[in-house]
Protein backbone atom coordinates (compact mmCIF):
# COMPACT_ATOMS: atom_id res chain seq x y z
CA UNK A 1 0.00 0.00 0.00
CA UNK A 2 1.33 3.70 -1.03
CA UNK A 3 1.61 6.10 1.92
CA UNK A 4 -0.59 8.04 0.30
CA UNK A 5 -3.66 5.53 0.43
CA UNK A 6 -2.91 5.23 4.26
CA UNK A 7 -4.80 6.82 6.68
CA UNK A 8 -2.49 5.99 9.46
CA UNK A 9 1.26 6.49 9.52
CA UNK A 10 3.66 3.74 11.10
CA UNK A 11 7.31 4.25 12.29
CA UNK A 12 8.53 3.66 9.07
CA UNK A 13 6.74 5.91 7.18
CA UNK A 14 7.56 8.50 9.56
CA UNK A 15 10.96 7.60 9.52
CA UNK A 16 10.59 8.19 6.17
CA UNK A 17 9.19 11.44 5.88
CA UNK A 18 10.94 12.98 8.97
CA UNK A 19 14.51 11.50 7.60
CA UNK A 20 15.04 10.48 11.05
CA UNK A 21 15.79 7.01 13.00
CA UNK A 22 13.04 4.74 14.48
CA UNK A 23 13.49 5.97 17.91
CA UNK A 24 12.89 9.58 16.99
CA UNK A 25 9.90 8.53 14.55
CA UNK A 26 8.79 6.48 17.99
CA UNK A 27 9.36 9.65 20.20
CA UNK A 28 7.09 11.78 17.33
CA UNK A 29 4.14 9.89 17.44
CA UNK A 30 4.09 8.91 21.20
CA UNK A 31 3.98 13.18 21.56
CA UNK A 32 1.39 13.69 18.80
CA UNK A 33 -0.52 10.83 20.02
CA UNK A 34 -0.75 12.47 23.76
CA UNK A 35 -1.66 15.91 21.72
CA UNK A 36 -4.55 13.64 20.53
CA UNK A 37 -5.44 12.16 23.31
CA UNK A 38 -5.78 15.14 25.70
CA UNK A 39 -8.59 16.45 23.12
CA UNK A 40 -10.10 13.90 23.36
CA UNK A 41 -9.51 11.74 20.28
CA UNK A 42 -9.16 7.48 20.19
CA UNK A 43 -5.49 7.17 19.34
CA UNK A 44 -4.05 3.96 17.98
CA UNK A 45 -0.37 2.96 19.42
CA UNK A 46 2.37 3.38 17.02
CA UNK A 47 0.15 4.72 14.27
CA UNK A 48 -0.66 8.54 13.71
CA UNK A 49 -3.37 9.65 11.96
CA UNK A 50 -1.74 11.07 8.35
CA UNK A 51 -4.08 14.32 8.50
CA UNK A 52 -2.81 15.12 11.97
CA UNK A 53 0.72 14.04 11.00
CA UNK A 54 0.93 16.77 8.00
CA UNK A 55 -1.03 19.24 9.24
CA UNK A 56 1.40 19.25 12.77
CA UNK A 57 4.52 18.92 10.58
CA UNK A 58 3.79 21.05 7.46
CA UNK A 59 1.22 23.21 8.97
Amino acid sequence: MNTREKRFLDVNDVCEILGVGKSKAYQTIRKLNKELESNGYLIVAGKIPKKYFLERIYG
